[in-house]
């Protein structure tokens, strides 16, 4: 999906969730239960928003902060699904499917979010046709990134899958002021991203360096050359 169509759908659920935006839409009955049950909540860095395997008890809408979503492999080994950041909503998914989260949530650094408990979030869905077609193009684009991942990993070498998640964190998470990506990553958890060992990531980092396409200061990554990063990646933008 182009970048375009990503931020538009980005933009439109933030709208449907917008609290102002909010009370115009829905009854004054039902922003009072919204209001009256919604709650703010701050998490500090390594602490867990939710375990796999925890009953959905409503939605995380994350207003500031970095977050992951991880998986334990069958020998215990985290594997991290995706990154989640200011705007970004988790929970979701298991709750609306009646089923227990199928990953763990973590802080990546301080983050606020807004919780809304389940049968809130439901009965928001019900009454508001503006948020339940934002959640909607949410899940199609969420099914469309999945199968662009199977096919990153199953069609890709390492060196373009590293090119690509480069620019697609870059893409999803931003840059500081100095041009670095938002997001402060060990070896292992960049090998974990592009499906390989950690020695392997550590090599094609320095060679990253080395043919100047990246610069890198501890665990901050700025790109260089994006373009060639891009085609080296063979990243659709």
């Amino acid at each position: 999906m182009s970048l375009e169509k990503q931020i538009a759908i980005e933009e439109a659920l933030k709208v449907a969730f917008d609290e102002n935006e909010l009370k115009s839409r829905i009854s004054a009955e039902d922003f009072e239960l919204y209001n009256s049950t919604k709650e703010e909540m701050s998490f500090q860095k390594g602490d867990d928003i939710f375990e796999d395997g925890e009953l959905p008890k409503g939605i995380y809408l994350i207003e500031s902060g970095t977050a992951k979503l991880s998986k334990s492999g069958v020998y215990g080994k985290d594997h991290i699904l995706r990154f989640i950041k200011e705007g970004d909503m988790i929970g979701y998914r298991s709750l609306l499917c009646g089923e227990k989260f199928q990953a763990k949530a973590e802080a990546m650094t301080e983050i606020k979010a807004r919780f809304i408990p389940a049968a809130t979030f439901r009965h928001l869905l019900e009454v508001d046709s503006k948020m339940a077609y934002a959640m909607l193009q949410k899940f199609a684009y969420e099914l469309g990134e999945s199968a662009n991942t199977v096919a990153f990993l199953a069609q890709k070498t390492v060196r373009e899958r590293l090119a690509e998640i480069l620019i697609l964190l870059e893409q999803k998470l931003g840059t500081d002021p100095e041009g670095f990506i938002k997001i402060s990553l060990t070896r292992e958890e960049i090998a974990n991203l592009i499906g390989t060992a950690t020695e392997s990531a550590i090599r094609l980092i320095s060679e990253f360096k080395t043919d100047q396409l990246i610069e890198v200061e501890g665990r901050n990554i700025r790109i260089l050359n994006r373009e060639k990063l891009i085609k080296l990646g063979h990243v659709l933008i």
